[in-house]
């Protein structure tokens, strides 16, 4: 039987209300949730996708 790594859900240091997203790395994949609701399921990314995202927030490509 596979046994299945607890998630060691991380907030960004600049979080500093609390309601933050939180990410994880388990089995070779990025997790994502809200710290809002952490019962919620949190999405799962690639390596190759997380790379993609974390490059297009440091080029600004995300303006809201």
């Amino acid at each position: 039987m596979h046994e299945v790594e607890s998630p060691q859900w991380r907030k960004s240091s600049r979080c500093a209300s609390g309601n933050c997203v939180e990410v994880a790395m388990v089995d070779g994949q990025y997790l994502i949730r809200d710290s809002k609701n952490p019962e919620n399921p949190a999405h799962a990314f690639t390596a190759a996708e997380w790379s993609a995202f974390v490059a297009g927030v440091k080029n600004d490509e995300f303006v809201f």
